[in-house]
């Protein structure tokens, strides 16, 4: 696939992404809705284009190499990512489940429920490769100082010696000897036999019409045969057992699109480091070729601010603190809000000083003013039964990004851009906004010096004495009231020992454990394609296993992987994987620190048991526990047969 394709989901993505929002951002606000049903099918809907867009985007990101576009990519994947997760847990406080089926919305959308399966991003362990890399490597050399295990000595206990094993080979070879030793007397003997048949009968002699006919009955067995054989071998095709020569050809290119997604990933990197340097070259060079005009530009702009100032009041004016922007408020342009907002401001000055002399009349205007507001808000205050939805978290991140592309990228023709390299011309306007507000925090120290020196000489003019309103300015710097007492921190067990020495004691212990790499796609589960059919007789369906692997991605992985969505949705601090044995849930926890690069503690009752005894010993379990997996995060705690945590008297077998 080229760079084109990948452009294409990105340009489809954002036109579903623009119907969305115009249905999520209304310019009026909506009536709440009453009817539950219909509140479901709006959210079930919103839910499955998430998830398309969000598919779209994924496969962009992973492929798209330009430095630029990725990161307006990335805004928008994990925007979507965190908007996916809110509408989920919409659903959740509208069905009280988890669980939610869409048999009848995918229907008729013409989908499959493969088109609504919840995507793993690559970013979440491409991005940290370096750093599973060197945790692999610390952790492989803990282990081998460590040398085997319980279970390896055990394992080697089971192989045999040497002498064992040669005997063993000798053995089979000699029974394999003795096989064809007797193949080949028995072919001997059947020879023999066929000979002596031969001379008992002398010389063949058949009818000419007798051997065409034996003829033509061998000729039509071997064609029939072969037909058969032929027909046997496309029926095979058909129910997926064989490739045939197409599909040879189908796994050679797919083969070859994995060796193109791997390149498309070196590539990134390295435009990813053109980019940077990039960006300091071209900041240098503007600084240097444009950075004594802005200066000499603001310094006249200031100047002549102070002249204009000067002329129509008669003095200079206050130099704005860099607190509020310096001389960048001067000159900024406002925003049409801001400018009603100014004007209202005036209007209110200007009949404030209209009402200054009667203050009988201002009181009672207070109090019908009073009286009004409060029969304007009370109908505002009774709020309509119904549901609505609540603020995101997420839209504007997405809307921001949506904007972003429409006004650059969608319309940019890169032709020539055949390598996808960073755009010189976009660096440069970002870059020169940079360096006009690093000139401008220069500029402004000159300029207030110089204001200084103005306001000096004007008062010397004037026959005053230039005095500074230095105690006005201490008044100004010092920060009145009492500082508030600090809460007591929860004290550090383990302040005098390094990350390094407690993560080296959890691997000796055996609480952090090497987790097996297991994928979540390897955990196999189909739909559930009768669910809204069966909820419409008033029966629960059972959830599906491709139910659990969907919320175990959406609660387990994806808050897990992303930081700015970890960061943004209602935290989902731990997950309940219940079930009988050999159904899968230490496969799907497994799955979690892999899709995520997770670290695996294991605090199952078993495990931990006479490691740490005690309450100070657990204590300082837990503790540990917590301080290794929040400064290597991201981390997940498993603990195994949990209930046998809250027994208070262990069964016999247990003991």
């Amino acid at each position: 696939l080229s760079y084109s394709t990948y452009n294409q989901f990105w340009k489809e993505a954002n036109s579903t992404i623009n119907d969305l929002l115009v249905q999520e951002i209304p310019a009026e606000p909506l009536k709440p809705e009453k009817d539950r049903l219909t509140v479901f099918q709006k959210l079930a809907t919103l839910y499955i284009k998430y998830v398309q867009i969000f598919r779209k985007l994924e496969s962009s990101y992973d492929q798209v190499v330009h430095p630029q576009k990725r990161r307006i990519l990335r805004q928008v994947l994990d925007g979507t990512m965190g908007r996916l997760l809110e509408v989920k847990d919409e659903m959740v406080n509208l069905e009280f489940s988890e669980f939610h089926y869409f048999d009848d919305i995918l229907s008729d959308l013409k989908l499959t429920p493969n088109d609504i399966e919840i995507p793993i991003p690559k970013y979440f362990l491409h991005e940290r490769k370096k750093v599973l890399q060197e945790r692999e490597q610390v952790l492989g050399k803990i282990l081998a100082k460590m040398g085997p295990t319980v279970k390896d000595s055990d394992r080697e206990a089971k192989k045999m010696s040497l002498e064992e094993a040669i005997r063993l080979v000798q053995i089979h070879e000699r029974a394999r000897q003795g096989r064809l030793r007797a193949k080949f007397m028995r072919e001997i003997r059947l020879e023999e036999e066929r000979e002596k048949l031969a001379a008992q009968r002398g010389a063949p002699t058949l009818d000419p019409d007798v051997a065409a006919t034996r003829i033509q009955k061998i000729w039509k067995g071997f064609i029939q045969r072969k037909v058969t054989r032929r027909e046997r071998e496309e029926e095979m095709v058909f129910i997926g057992m064989v490739c045939d020569g197409f599909r040879n050809l189908l796994c050679l290119l797919v083969f070859k699109m994995h060796i193109s997604c791997s390149n498309a990933g070196k590539k990134s990197i390295q435009n990813e480091v053109e980019y940077q340097q990039a960006l300091v070259t071209i900041k240098e060079k503007i600084r240097q070729v444009e950075g004594p005009d802005i200066k000499e530009t603001m310094q006249d702009q200031i100047r002549q601010w102070f002249i204009e100032c000067r002329d129509a009041t008669g003095k200079f004016p206050d130099y704005p603190d860099e607190e509020d922007g310096g001389s960048s408020l001067l000159f900024k342009e406002k925003t049409p809000e801001e400018a009603t907002e100014l004007k209202e401001k005036e209007e209110e000055k200007g009949k404030k000083k209209g009402k200054k002399g009667k203050k009988s009349g201002k009181k009672s205007g207070k109090k019908k003013k009073g009286k009004n507001s409060k029969l304007i808000s009370s109908p505002s205050q009774e709020e309509e039964p119904g549901w609505k939805m609540q603020e995101s978290k997420f839209l504007p991140a997405v809307s921001e990004a949506h904007n972003n592309y429409e006004s650059v990228w969608r319309n940019r023709d890169e032709a020539a851009n055949f390598q996808q390299k960073h755009d010189g011309v976009l660096i440069k306007e970002d870059k020169r906004v940079e360096v006009e507000s690093e000139i401008r925090i220069q500029v402004d120290e000159l300029m207030r010096e110089e204001l200084n020196n103005l306001k000096m000489a004007l008062d010397r003019d004037k026959g005053k004495k230039g005095k500074k309103g230095k105690k006005s300015g201490k008044k100004k710097g010092k920060k009145s009231g009492k500082k508030g007492k600090k809460g007591k921190k929860d004290k550090d067990l383990t302040a005098d020992r390094t990350i390094e020495s407690l993560y080296e004691e959890m691997v000796q212990q055996g609480v952090l454990v090497k987790c097996p790499q297991v994928w979540l796609q390897d955990f196999i589960g189909d739909y559930s394609y009768l669910g809204t059919t069966l909820r419409q007789a008033d029966i629960e369906p059972m959830p599906s296993l491709s139910d659990v692997r969907q919320l175990v991605a959406l609660y387990g992985i994806l808050p897990l992987g992303s930081q700015v969505v970890h960061e943004n949705i209602p935290q989902i601090k731990s997950l309940l994987l219940a079930g009988p044995r050999g159904v899968g849930k230490k496969m799907l926890m497994k799955s979690i620190c892999t899709e995520t690069g997770a670290n695996l503690f294991d605090l199952t009752a078993q495990n931990i048991a006479g490691k740490y005894p005690g309450k100070s010993g657990l204590a300082m379990l837990i503790h540990m526990v917590t301080k290794v997996a929040k400064q290597l995060q991201p981390s997940v705690i498993f603990i195994g047969e949990a209930e046998k945590t809250f027994i208070k008297k262990a069964p016999k077998g247990d003991k």
